[in-house]
């Protein structure tokens, strides 16, 4: 395994690292102004929009997406440092168009979409001209398990019809989202794992109803994370995304490389909280001295640092395996980076607070909001108990 960068990933960390210094990291606290001055806190900031024109004339677009030459044609492996820079912000997705659900929702549209469903939709998604949301979580269900959605998607003539209700629907909110991929039951009576659709609904389609908008620990996501009621929707067949029953395999390879991306961007989070806690120790002095020289500090401080390059290690590895051997060899591996990368960057960003003290629990730094998210997401696309479910499965089938 050779982890060595390529010069088409040198070249763009270069300018990646230049972006984030002198544009991303000084329009945090004036992204967050916009959003509260705002009249809609869910409408994207003027900021955002003028990082991510910048973003574009740097070359610094949809970096993510690997299909049909559409983005910068990085591998994995070559794409895992980038994210890696990009997650020490809370914006620094957004900023270039590589933030979830969109770049989930582009990556299934490109590999599963019609020539004119990629037209109408993942073409303006590539350009952040609208945005989308993923409706898959239910509210009545354990969803961590597909195969219990009970919302429907039920065939009448030209035309499908849905039913059911969603929650912690990303991206729902967005006055600049225009689609909602959905995924419910088309055959009940179909073997279980092709039992599931997923299928196009515009935001705007009648009988679509956003309930609320759910936080997150506290925090409201600019994108909002809606529960979302679908009555009666009625939307094309052409709708469909891939065939009929697909929608348990497009979940999977949507899931595949998302698990990837979170896991890449918390190491950046956690790169971001041990800088914050260095810093932090050496500024601040309590009983005669700077809390570096406490012992109990400069533990934590050892220990996340042996922590992050451990999980970033296993992180390059399973996307060298993904580019070398596909998705399916590195199930154990992606399985594994989405468990340990998001508890390494729980585990370092509660030190960092912890060493800021009153400060680390205020929204006087990005700690707080970093905690509640890498608290979340070990819940989120799928809960660490599945994944350890997986990797335990893999392993005694080894010696079966």
């Amino acid at each position: 395994m050779d982890f060595s960068y390529s010069a088409h990933t040198a070249d763009l960390l270069d300018k990646l690292g230049r972006f984030m210094d002198e544009h991303v990291y000084p329009a945090e606290p004036v992204y967050d102004e916009q959003i509260a001055a705002a009249d809609n806190p869910h409408e994207q900031p003027q900021i955002m929009r003028e990082l991510q024109a910048r973003a574009r004339e740097l070359g610094l677009w949809n970096l993510f997406m690997t299909h049909d030459g559409l983005g910068a044609g990085l591998t994995n492996l070559e794409y895992a440092p980038l994210a890696e820079m990009v997650g020490r912000s809370i914006i620094g997705n957004e900023a270039i168009n590589c933030s979830a659900p969109d770049t989930g929702n582009m990556e299934i549209l490109a590999m599963f979409g019609t020539e004119e469903q990629k037209a109408q939709w993942l073409r303006p998604l590539l350009d952040c001209e609208i945005r989308s949301a993923f409706a898959m979580t239910e509210p009545a269900v354990a969803s961590s398990d597909a195969t219990n959605i009970t919302s429907t998607i039920r065939r009448d003539g030209n035309d499908y019809v849905i039913n059911g209700r969603k929650w912690y629907t990303s991206g729902i909110l967005d006055p600049d989202c225009k689609l909602i991929i959905f995924m419910g039951k088309s055959d009940p009576e179909a073997p279980a794992y092709r039992r599931q659709s997923m299928i196009l609904v515009p935001a705007d389609a009648p009988g679509v109803e956003v309930l609320r908008d759910l936080p997150m620990f506290g925090f409201h996501d600019r994108l909002g994370h809606g529960e979302v009621q679908f009555t009666d929707v009625r939307v094309p067949a052409a709708n469909m995304l891939g065939a009929e029953g697909d929608g348990f395999a497009i979940a999977q390879g949507r899931l595949g490389p998302g698990r990837m991306h979170y896991a890449m961007r918390a190491i950046g989070m956690a790169e971001r909280a041990l800088d914050l806690m260095c810093r932090r120790a050496l500024e601040r002095t309590a009983f005669g001295g700077p809390l570096a020289d406490r012992g109990v500090v400069r533990e934590w401080i050892a220990r996340s640092r042996i922590e992050i390059d451990q999980i970033r290690l296993l992180v390059l590895k399973s996307s060298w395996l993904m580019d070398t051997e596909g998705n399916a060899a590195a199930r154990s591996e992606v399985a594994a980076i989405k468990v340990a990368a998001m508890e390494v960057a729980h585990a370092v960003v509660d030190r960092a607070v912890q060493t800021f003290g009153a400060a680390g629990v205020s929204n006087d730094t990005v700690l707080a909001r970093m905690h509640a998210i890498t608290r979340a997401l070990q819940i989120a696309d799928g809960p660490n108990e599945v994944h350890l479910r997986t990797i335990a499965r893999l392993e005694v089938n080894k010696h079966r």
